[in-house]
């Protein structure tokens, strides 16, 4: 059975690019029938983020990425926290010093800076060579220390990558990276390939940060005689042709978007985009057709630019197609925290506003002209397409009043244009500014006096006139 995981370390909110990851190991999982797993790799307790495990489970849920196995909902491979796994590490650490395919270091820190002062580029493997008997009576005193890799000083390593092809390493360009540290706990080095290989993972999807670390890996696993898993490497998500997209450089984690008014799925759909292409091209996906689509060949070798603008886009046709209600429910967060207490219809508003909209927090500037009256500027009433001006909006507010409390409003606004000799725009135009006080409304005036009801659009008619001849 094919089984993937996404591993990621709870030092933050869930970046895109683990979003990504997770979601790429996710319906390679689901296309093939087999199982997605999730697990914590907390082995870095110093970077280690409060609550950042509860943050990230809660974004795989809003994404609809639901795992199989992992924290909360358990399976037959736990523990599913590496924190939790100690013991385990150092079982197969042991193992790896008695075959010689790993040895106890006891450099201090100031040893390892003095070597690097003076040049070194990787450790120099001082410690290999200390007698068995030393070993053990330094550890006997207490003495601290790490457990390293031993790496060959010579040849190179050849496998295979299902997005790259074959990646060959000189064993000279790796070094000997710790496994054990001298607290016991194990680095990311060591206890992925322990944990893939109990847990049965059988294809290893993840960033390309680690396609030329991979050999040490597959050392591991033919150290301890073990099937090494299939390799597939994504290249990173870009901001612009020469950086990464990072929280360095702006919002770049998937609770960021949503906080900016993105749905979920959207996100989901888009990302699933970058450095994936579907044979069929479309843009537009559910989860159940990403799944269907899903397949290895279609993952590129280049790296991909996140364009917020594409993915507002493709959220805007997400938005359309929200039921009323479903629209109105997540508008309502808005109009509670921008324009509580207002005596209008906010269903009516949402109406009006969600084919307007390309993501929910367009909703703030869309209905801006809630609160815009209060601060009415005349200079509003000209308008160069309507050849409008403050003096024609003067003489024409009283019967644009009259016209207001017309049965049919646009009837009696279209008679008045004609009455006047003007264009049915600039009476349109007149009348509008001067209910909202706004440039841009989701609707004209009709609706807009629909949306306030008669009563409010009287009062700011009224208003409008005392300031005009005032």
């Amino acid at each position: 059975m094919v089984r993937t995981r996404f591993a990621p370390s709870p030092t933050g909110y869930l970046h895109i690019g683990g979003l990504r990851t997770a979601l790429y190991a996710y319906l390679f999982a689901k296309k093939n029938g087999g199982k997605f797993i999730l697990r914590i790799e907390d082995t870095d307790q110093n970077r280690e983020v409060a609550g950042a495990v509860d943050i990230i489970i809660s974004a795989l849920d809003k994404a609809g990425i639901h795992y199989d196995e992992g924290p909360i909902v358990g399976g037959d491979y736990g523990p599913y926290v590496q924190s939790q796994r100690k013991e385990i590490y150092l079982k197969y650490a042991k193992q790896l010093l008695e075959s010689g395919d790993a040895y106890c270091c006891f450099c201090t820190k100031e040893r390892l800076a003095e070597m690097h002062e003076k040049g070194a580029t990787k450790y120099d493997k001082h410690c290999l060579h200390l007698s068995k008997q030393e070993v053990q009576e330094r550890i006997a005193r207490g003495e601290p220390y790490v457990i390293r890799q031993n790496i060959p000083e010579s040849g190179s390593s050849t496998y295979h990558d299902e997005v790259f092809g074959d990646v060959t390493v000189d064993f000279k360009d790796l070094e000997d990276n710790i496994l054990i540290k001298s607290d016991g706990m194990p680095t990311y080095n060591f206890a992925n390939v322990i944990d893939d290989h109990l847990m049965g993972i059988t294809h290893c999807i993840r960033g390309v940060e680690y396609l030329m670390s991979t050999p040490k890996y597959n050392l591991l696993y033919d150290a301890l005689g073990w099937k090494r898993p299939v390799y597939i490497h994504l290249q990173p998500i870009m901001r612009d042709s020469q950086h990464k997209l990072s929280k360095r450089d702006g919002d770049a984690g998937f609770e960021d978007f949503l906080r900016k008014g993105f749905l979920p799925h959207a996100i989901v759909n888009y990302i699933a985009l970058l450095g994936w292409n579907p044979k069929n091209n479309r843009e537009k996906m559910s989860m159940d057709e990403l799944v269907e689509s899903f397949s290895i060949e279609g993952l590129q070798k280049s790296s991909s630019i996140f364009d917020e603008t594409k993915m507002r886009w493709l959220n805007s046709l997400y938005v359309k197609e929200m039921s009323a209600e479903d629209f109105h429910a997540a508008a309502v967060t808005y109009y509670d925290e921008y324009y509580p207490n207002k005596a209008i219809d906010y269903k009516y508003l949402s109406e009006l506003l969600q084919s307007r909209v390309e993501v929910l927090s367009d909703i703030k500037e869309r209905a801006a002209f809630l609160d815009a009256f209060d601060d009415f500027d005349v200079e509003l009433f000209v308008n160069k397409k309507w050849k409008t001006t403050i003096d024609m909006a003067r003489e024409l507010i009283d019967d644009c009043i009259t016209a207001t409390d017309a049965e049919d409003m646009n009837a009696a606004l279209e008679q008045l244009a004609i009455d006047k000799g003007l264009k049915k725009g600039q009476v349109l135009w007149i009348h509008r500014i001067a209910l909202t006080g706004a440039a841009a409304t989701p609707g004209g005036g009709a609706e807009m006096v629909k949306l306030f009801g008669k009563t409010e659009a009287m009062r700011r008619l009224n208003a409008v006139k005392k300031i005009l001849t005032a």
